[in-house]
């Protein structure tokens, strides 16, 4: 791997053959410090049969979750998820995209392209724990999804009402408060 300076943007990237991508160390400390809501975890969760996917997208300050099925586990498809999850929160929101390393998420360009500037940041190969939010929630989506199920047959609507219960799960790290009541900034009144 080389580092090439980009004069366009004035940052270093990283070179993996013909590939150039922003590291982790690049990210925003206030994204690494969870100061603000924008800055989002991504990763993708397999069923049995290794095609159909869960995209996931976890806020790192509020924990908030969004998740989105992608058949195949194609660049092309994961991308595209992953812009149409972002838009639906808005773009005010969507300030970096921390991904795995993963080949789904070879058209990382297009976040930044589509969704008005949004960086996407890689991390270190093997260290998930740059990436740990997106990891601890894709364990709670377990609970939901086992390891091992077949996730093709699941609806659209089965996978929203996964991430409304991890929205509105409350977390000690965010003072007994849900994802959601961060995120929106609104109290909710659980029962």
């Amino acid at each position: 791997m080389t580092t090439i300076s980009c004069a366009c943007f004035g940052v270093a990237l990283a070179v993996i053959g013909s590939s150039a991508y922003n590291t982790i160390h690049e990210r925003p400390s206030a994204a690494n410090e969870r100061l603000e809501i924008g800055h989002w975890e991504a990763d993708t969760v397999a069923g049995k049969t290794g095609r159909a996917r869960i995209v996931t997208l976890v806020d790192r300050r509020s924990r908030f979750s969004l998740l989105g099925k992608v058949e195949k586990k194609i660049s092309k498809n994961v991308v595209d998820c992953m812009i149409n999850l972002l838009r639906n929160v808005g773009e005010d929101k969507c300030k970096t995209v921390t991904p795995d390393r993963g080949k789904e998420f070879s058209q990382h360009s297009r976040i930044t392209l589509e969704l008005n500037g949004t960086k996407v940041y890689f991390p270190d190969p093997h260290a998930p724990w740059q990436r740990g939010t997106n990891e601890n929630t894709n364990g709670l989506l377990r609970e939901y999804s086992p390891k091992g199920e077949d996730i093709s047959g699941i609806f659209d609507s089965q996978i929203q009402e996964w991430a409304n219960k991890l929205n509105t799960r409350p977390r000690k790290c965010l003072n007994w408060k849900t994802p959601y009541e961060v995120f929106f900034n609104e109290s909710l009144h659980l029962i």
